[in-house]
């Protein structure tokens, strides 16, 4: 498909772009969606949660009281969990949450993102741009031009445009990525998918030796 490259001051460039229909217009599958999302999340998670339970935390040792002739509900010990200060019963342990997902599960669950992207007229792809200095100013002027100052925005760029990334990373909604290590979560996760025009050739390339050995 052909789609309209636009200047970074809103208008069209009278340029267009055609995209990879392999890529950006195939049926989407909203399982293997769920399924690197799912992992995608549960791979950032740190896992180091912790609380003691009645072996490790303080006091006890001795009998707070006789058994007997108190009146009272008997104990042996303060490190109860039923006491102030005692142990957690089944308290979280740090672990491990890592899940692996299918190559090919993953490389669709991309596709599928990007086609609901395009569906959903939620794909832009913009003239290159970059600053000489991280200009925060500059970057909302053309955000604004784009008429997206009040979306949520994940930009693509063709390589680490360190300035670019540095003038957009204070801008709340904003979020900034090379093509190459943009993830289905990254890719759904906005309002609006902005591609700068260098930025589609390295998005689809990411996908073009897993072309050929489907073709093969």
């Amino acid at each position: 498909m052909t789609v309209d490259v636009y200047k970074i001051d809103g208008t069209k460039s009278g340029e267009t772009i055609e995209l990879n229909d392999e890529i950006f217009m195939v049926e989407p599958n909203d399982h293997v969606i769920y399924l690197d999302v799912k992992a995608f999340l549960a791979n950032k998670r740190q896992g180091t949660h912790k609380a003691k339970e009645r072996s490790e935390v303080s006091g006890g040792g001795k009998k707070p009281w006789r058994q007997k002739g108190r009146g009272g509900a008997r104990a042996g010990t303060t490190r109860s969990p039923l006491w102030v200060g005692g142990g957690t019963i089944f308290g979280p342990k740090p672990r491990d949450y890592h899940q692996d997902v299918n190559k090919k599960v993953k490389r669709l669950a991309r596709k599928s993102a990007l086609s609901y992207k395009v569906k959903d007229e939620q794909l832009m792809v913009i003239e290159d741009f970059n600053f000489d200095a991280p200009k925060t100013k500059e970057f909302s002027k053309i955000m604004s031009a784009l008429k997206l100052e009040e979306k949520k925005i994940l930009l693509l760029t063709n390589g680490k445009l360190e300035n670019v990334v540095k003038s957009g990373r204070n801008i709340p909604k904003v979020k900034i990525l090379e093509a190459n290590n943009a993830a289905t979560y990254d890719i759904l996760n906005n309002q609006m998918l902005v591609i700068l025009k260098s930025a589609v050739p390295a998005l689809e390339n990411t996908f073009k030796s897993n072309l050929v050995k489907e073709v093969e």
